[in-house]
């Protein structure tokens, strides 16, 4: 499947703080581990279901993780990010046979507006952008190693995850969202679960390959024609491509369960690790003026209008940012003009301190050298502490209010001889870092 361009950052000068994320799983936030030199990070964060635009509950996710992405990539590391797109499911049918059109057609014309807001909002892109459709047989593979462990079972040709089978990593379901059981059966019969479906061995198994119905594609299998189930597919794109052991596992908070947990227990039983990814990361959810974004509720604000209105990509990030990732957040008018209101401040700051700068190489080149020359190896303060707020927990607010503070000092100091930032570095480093263009 293809992505889109990339924005192609590089490593910033001087030391980045060790990263450190709130891990769901664990409860706390820690380091992220950070392979041996020459190894990649793996960072896998789950698609979209593309029967829809991609409205700003989407872009906040893949917001969070690009800033990760961003901050890694700007430490020197090198990052292996995958992502799915789920081609082939429920409420793409749904919605094609409610507008009269043919689900594929509808997929793609999705998807091609995805890759278009994710382009103009600078996401990096993942190296590998999988579609369900090109990993049947990714998926087929692995319903066939869970059978054969013993942690699956077939239901009238369908074939189901045994959650409590007698097998050794199905003992730990539930680590990863650590819900209670009956908070998880509620969950797992809102979010696409089939609780009473009559015969399976414990409500909650969850469907691994759904034998072919009337009007639905299909594809061959050992155990019979069908298509995959839902949470599988992110479990076998993702370990097909970064191993069975894994850095990060994103997504909305809305995935903590079933969706992750599945995809995790399916990993563990059928390759025998103890855990999936060494990070579980979720982001919160969007609510448009105090009211949480659906669907049902037509309260949804998509990217390509905001773009089409003439809002600048830039301020868009900066107004997803403008609170906390793990935080279920709000969207409004004002939160929009706020951002448009700190971008303009960013980019006064910034013309400040560059025409400081010209002044002072026309005086001398003493003077250049002395004031607007960053040290070998170093970066600007500005820079470097906003790497500080970022590497704990993505803290975005505190990054941006450090930025609006340096920003206002830059502009009331530039009559005087106090500034020594270099313009370039400045621009350079809050660009990289925030993926917004100053």
């Amino acid at each position: 499947m293809q992505s889109w361009p990339n924005p192609e950052i590089s490593a910033l000068a001087g030391n980045a703080p060790e990263l450190c994320l709130y891990d769901t799983a664990d409860d706390q936030i820690r380091p992220v581990s950070i392979p041996p030199a020459g190894k990649e990070i793996g960072m896998y964060v789950c698609g979209i279901t593309p029967y829809d635009s991609t409205h700003l509950g989407h872009a906040a996710t893949y917001l969070t993780f690009d800033l990760i992405n961003r901050y890694l990539v700007a430490a020197g590391h090198q990052v292996h990010y995958v992502q799915n797109i789920t081609d082939v499911d429920d409420p793409l049918f749904e919605r094609a046979e409610r507008d009269g059109v043919d689900w594929r057609e509808l997929g793609d014309s999705q998807i091609d507006l995805f890759r278009s807001d994710m382009e103009a909002l600078q996401v990096i892109p993942p190296r590998d952008y999988i579609g369900a459709i090109e990993s049947v047989g990714e998926v087929v593979e692995m319903v066939g190693r869970l059978l054969e462990v013993g942690a699956a079972y077939q239901l009238s040709d369908d074939e189901f995850a045994d959650i409590y089978a007698d097998h050794t990593f199905t003992k730990q379901f539930g680590y990863e969202s650590r819900y209670d059981a009956s908070t998880m059966a509620e969950l797992f019969a809102e979010r696409g679960g089939d609780p009473e479906r009559p015969g399976k061995r414990h409500p909650m198994d969850a469907l691994l390959w759904r034998a072919h119905r009337e009007g639905e594609p299909q594809w061959d299998a050992p155990f019979g024609a069908g298509r995959p189930g839902w949470h599988i597919e992110c479990s076998a794109i993702a370990t097909n491509r970064l191993g069975p052991q894994f850095s990060i596992q994103g997504g909305g908070s809305d995935l903590r369960f079933p969706h992750h947990e599945f995809s995790a227990a399916h990993a563990e039983a059928a390759h025998g690790c103890e855990r999936m990814a060494d990070h579980y990361v979720h982001a919160g959810m969007i609510a448009l003026d105090g009211v949480k974004m659906s669907k049902s509720l037509g309260n949804l604000v998509f990217v390509s209008k905001l773009t089409a209105a003439g809002h600048e990509p830039s301020a868009i990030r900066l107004g997803v940012y403008a609170s906390h990732y793990r935080t279920d957040r709000d969207w409004s008018d004002e939160v929009l003009a706020t951002a448009e209101q700190r971008l303009r401040l960013w980019r006064e700051a910034l013309l400040a301190l560059s025409n400081h700068a010209e002044k002072a190489l026309a005086e001398t080149e003493e003077t250049k050298d002395s004031r607007t020359n960053s040290a070998p190896g170093s970066a600007p303060q500005i820079v470097q502490t906003v790497r500080a707020h970022i590497a704990h927990d993505l803290d975005t607010p505190a990054a941006l209010a450090t930025v609006d503070q340096w920003a206002q000092e830059t502009i009331k100091a530039a009559t005087s001889e106090g500034l020594s930032e270099d313009p370039t570095a400045v621009k350079r480093g809050l660009d990289t870092l925030f993926g917004i263009d100053l």
